[in-house]
């Protein structure tokens, strides 16, 4: 048994470190100091759009606000999330989770300002479904033993947590999270998508701008006249 493929990853770690921290300072501070931090943390659409106060839209993917939802963001970090961070690296997932967790806030923010409803969309859980998603693209056949009972593939997996988050979503009429978990969700598909990544289309690109750029020329030597073919087929 590899017992490094347990460990978390340093980017994990520190997502997890800032998502911890900023949470529990919410969760140990009394209504009015929790109200004062959410006027200048916690993105809403009127705090975005009435307001202008645009960084929320980043700071609040780090707080939590319910314990249950925290511990299991932690549990996702530790379990998918160091796969995930190993196969791309750590730059690369700083950007995953900067793109899906901005994506799903700003879907969210976009369904609250259609609804005409004022709901804050706060916390991480956003990603943690985008990563699972991204698991079950790239690791589609990969073996997992949920909770070490259940076995499941990455694919099986990934549809499992979508569909449990979209009855979640219907039952508890909570649609501007729900609008949230499938920017997040539709983001992490596109970019590990090998047909929609728009980190692949731009390489596709470059090789074929530069074979317009390039020719195949002659050498120095005159070439030899081919010779006569005899009937030999190698």
């Amino acid at each position: 048994m590899n017992l490094s493929q347990l460990r978390i990853t340093p980017g994990a770690m520190v997502v997890a470190g800032l998502n911890l921290a900023v949470s529990l300072v919410w969760l140990l501070c009394d209504e009015g100091t929790r109200a004062q931090i959410a006027e200048y943390v916690v993105a809403s659409p009127s705090t975005v759009f009435e307001h202008g106060r645009v960084w929320t839209i980043v700071t609040t993917v780090l707080l939590e606000p319910r314990m249950i939802s925290l511990i299991i963001n932690l549990f996702v970090l530790w379990a998918f999330v160091p796969t995930l961070e190993r196969f791309w690296g750590t730059p690369r997932f700083y950007r995953f989770v900067v793109i899906t967790s901005i994506a799903g806030v700003i879907a969210g923010l976009l369904a609250g300002l259609g609804l005409g409803r004022d709901v804050p969309i706060v916390g991480l859980s956003p990603f943690t479904l985008a990563a699972i998603v991204a698991f079950g693209v790239i690791y589609a056949r990969q073996p997992v033993q949920f909770f070490g009972v259940l076995p499941l593939t990455g694919r099986q997996l990934m549809f499992g947590f979508l569909a449990v988050q979209g009855l979640a979503t219907v039952l508890g009429g909570q649609w501007e999270m729900g609008a949230a978990f499938a920017g997040a969700s539709i983001a992490a598909a596109v970019i590990t998508s090998k047909r929609w990544s728009p980190g692949l289309a731009w390489k596709r690109w470059k090789i074929a701008r530069a074979r317009r750029r390039l020719s195949v020329i002659e050498g120095g030597v005159k070439p030899r006249p081919k010779k006569r073919d005899e009937g030999f087929l190698n």
